[in-house]
């Protein structure tokens, strides 16, 4: 069975990626430090497989950053993308309900980069009051996915992570 066209050049780029991430990531940092004015705006997330696992590619400038997840987080994602309704509520869904339940919403996540690990920076406003929470990249991506807040990285964060966006010859994207 082969792989979806969708998600052929994400297979592709995952496997350059693979060989290429340990020339970024040892010295790769990028902090909640950086300011405001330096970061990228996510353009498009979208979820694929790679030969380790499912891969979530935030993408922006021409340039995507590999975010490897786990099975339920990229259901999570894909799902939400999709606007599909999956048969029992996942943990992301839950947040959601509660979230909205109390008037609230995610308002923006920040991914970062620290040694070679991502993390999730995800502000939550709650009848007017914003809160900022320490997550995990995939389930802050997942929640901005489900309430299509912003997602931001830093410029720096983009150029080190971030890998050309091609799709290969006769590809088309559905």
């Amino acid at each position: 069975m082969g792989v979806p066209r969708r998600y052929a050049s994400l297979c592709a780029l995952t496997g350059v990626l693979l060989y290429c991430v340990p020339s970024f990531l040892p010295g790769a940092s990028s902090g909640a430090a950086d300011g405001a004015g330096d970061r990228v705006r996510i353009q498009e997330v979208d979820v694929g497989v790679s030969p380790v696992g499912p891969v979530v590619m935030l993408k922006a400038e021409a340039k995507a950053i590999p975010v490897f997840v786990d099975q339920t987080v990229a259901a999570s994602i894909r799902a939400a993308l999709t606007k599909q309704k999956l048969a029992r509520p996942l943990s992301h869904d839950l947040m959601r309900t509660i979230l909205a339940a109390y008037g609230g919403k995610v308002v923006q996540v920040v991914v970062t980069l620290q040694g070679a690990t991502y993390y999730g920076e995800l502000t939550i406003d709650v009848a007017g009051e914003r809160k900022v929470f320490d997550s995990r990249s995939s389930d802050a991506i997942a929640l901005a996915v489900h309430f299509s807040a912003p997602i931001w990285v830093s410029r720096e964060l983009l150029d080190k992570a971030g890998h050309a966006v091609q799709d290969p010859p006769g590809s088309r994207r559905l």
